[in-house]
């Protein structure tokens, strides 16, 4: 199986500048490179330009400005035109699909933040120095820089990212032939209904507070952010305090993404020591953050009726602030890790079918926390119902495989 893993970088002040200028050196190939393929399209002869053409240029670049671009791993720079070539991949496949294309923007040096090594020894090397206790990644043009290991690398090592977060650095391995370590049996199956007021809850009755790390943070982000705002927007050069700002209300958000991440990877580790098989729904978060199309007024040309965009706009800021998607997939990595079987069921209708006498009705969902069948009588919390619900379709859903 694959895994990968994330340590944070200790470098030297020399080493510090020293990435930071690689970033800022790919940063400017992926904006030529994207300048290249705009300029060639715009061309009467509307030429299109592939990753092909633009990595055998490669070599001339390097040779013309030795100081910047020859200084990097050729195959670092390669694996940044590979990106720009993914962006216009995704791009022309969302015009195919008659979606909203998104066409490949510009990075600034500020959203340019990873530099990707396809191949371990190659431009990079982990564990570079064996000999020492202390853990160190080689870069080329960078050196040996000091790695906070914080737990062992199992696996053949694939590919090495060097990750700028805030004022931090990261290393990300990407490693292959990582062995399963499966955990004993328990012989017990569970269904799990991801909520707002509840973060989950389980078939068993159980109920997962949801911490709601956005909300709690939302006073001192508001106030950063009102600061930030008094900047201008647009600027060839930000002054410190403008820079300042910035990074205040970066560090917040840096914070409210680790307390989410923390505790996606406590409550599905606990699902998955206690129960063998794990039963969830198939959600489509995308469709279910959408914010609410108009409603024009036909009575009144211009004019648009209410469509509840507000409340819908708390609601999609609750789902989102939940993590539901990023839980799901840390769920799936520990089962698959831990030989656990992770079972994804359709949704509909979870929360509105009695568990009893099978019943579905819009109106068994009396409030948003009561559930009260019209046709039995059965009652209980909608969020146990629907996780009963989950817990009974993914049976059938083994019972088939079987």
């Amino acid at each position: 199986m694959i895994r990968a893993y994330k340590f944070r970088l200790r470098p030297t002040a020399v080493q510090a500048r020293a990435l930071g200028e690689m970033l800022r050196d790919h940063c400017s190939l992926y904006n030529g490179a994207l300048q290249e393929r705009r300029d060639a399209y715009r061309h009467v002869s509307k030429t299109s330009i592939k990753y092909g053409d633009q990595s055998a240029q490669l070599k001339e670049i390097r040779a013309f400005d030795p100081q910047r671009q020859g200084r990097w791993s050729f195959s670092s720079q390669q694996a940044t035109l590979r990106r720009l070539d993914k962006a216009f991949q995704a791009f022309f496949r969302r015009v195919r699909a008659g979606q909203t294309p998104g066409y490949p923007r510009f990075k600034g040096v500020g959203h340019f933040d990873t530099v990707t090594f396809p191949k371990d020894g190659d431009g990079c090397r982990w564990d570079s120095t064996p000999h020492d206790p202390v853990t160190r990644v080689r870069l080329q043009g960078v050196g040996h820089v000091r790695v906070h290991q914080h737990r062992p690398v199992k696996g053949r090592v694939k590919t090495i990212s060097v990750k700028r977060e805030g004022k931090h650095w990261y290393v990300l391995l990407a490693c292959d032939e990582v062995p399963a370590e499966p955990l004993p049996a328990t012989g017990s199956i569970v269904g799990i209904d991801m909520g707002v007021t509840h973060f989950l809850t389980t078939s068993n009755g159980e109920h997962v507070a949801n911490p709601s790390f956005l909300e709690a943070s939302v006073e001192a982000l508001a106030e950063a952010q009102r600061h930030l705002d008094t900047f201008p927007k647009r600027t060839r050069r930000r002054t410190k305090k403008h820079r300042a700002a910035a990074r205040a209300v970066a560090k917040i958000h840096a914070k409210i993404r680790r307390q989410r991440l923390d505790h996606h990877h406590k409550q599905a580790l606990a699902l998955v020591r206690e129960h063998d098989v794990i039963g969830h729904e198939r959600l489509n978060i995308t469709g279910m953050t959408q914010t609410p199309a108009p409603k024009p007024d036909l009575a009144q040309p211009g004019s648009f009726l209410p469509n509840q965009a507000a409340a819908k706009a708390g609601l999609n800021r609750s789902i989102l602030d939940a993590g539901w998607g990023q839980f799901l997939a840390i769920l799936a990595n520990k089962a698959e890790s831990a030989g656990r079987r992770l079972v994804a069921v359709d949704a509909r209708n979870t929360s509105r079918t009695c568990p009893d006498c099978g019943h579905v009705s819009r109106e068994n969902r009396v409030t948003q926390a009561k559930f009260e069948c019209t046709a039995c009588g059965f009652g209980a919390n909608a969020d146990h119902v629907g996780a009963l619900n989950v817990l009974n379709r993914a049976g059938l859903v083994l019972c088939d495989v079987a």
